[in-house]
């Protein structure tokens, strides 16, 4: 039998307060180049916590043989994942069942037309099967305003890169 897993105790209605972002978790992970020495083409990616543990591949859309997971899929689960728990707190806090909820996460990669370099898309689908879009509609606003991952599209998120000593 297995263990009963646990909703994260994340809430809106806690109080909060503070002028600078305050990390409730954080996790890193290192990519290496593996066999191409180039981390898209053939990288290994480990979480510090070994939970992840995972080669990076080329789609075949960019000449790799498709063969293994690649960054796209994993921003995609992330997205996807996120939306979920935030949509599932807003129907839990208006006594709706979030159990029949799933959400489809699609990441486009192409070209930025305003500088040539790269950018990414993303296109969220909800499925909450026997619940009216009215009535949905503002729950998703609700839960777009909520997500993370959803802010870090719109707001962008603060970057910093530095060398290692």
């Amino acid at each position: 039998m297995s263990d009963q897993i646990r909703l994260p105790d994340l809430s809106t209605d806690k109080d909060y307060s503070g002028a600078s972002f305050s990390p409730i978790y954080s996790t890193t992970v290192t990519v290496s180049g593996g066999l191409a020495a180039h981390g898209r083409a053939s990288g290994l990616a480990r979480s510090d916590d070994g939970a992840l543990d995972i080669s990076l591949r080329m789609p075949t859309e960019f000449g790799g043989h498709g063969e293994g997971t690649n960054p796209e899929q994993l921003i995609a689960a992330g997205f996807a994942a996120c939306f979920h728990g935030a949509l599932s707190l807003v129907a839990r806090q208006e006594e709706l069942d979030p159990v029949v909820i799933s959400v489809d996460a699609t990441v486009a990669f192409g070209r930025d037309p305003e500088d040539g370099g790269y950018l990414l898309h993303v296109d969220l689908v909800v499925n909450w099967p026997g619940v009216a879009s009215d009535l949905a509609a503002p729950l998703l606003d609700k839960a777009s305003s909520l997500c993370p991952y959803i802010k870090m599209g719109r707001q962008g998120t603060p970057t910093t890169i530095t060398l290692a000593p």
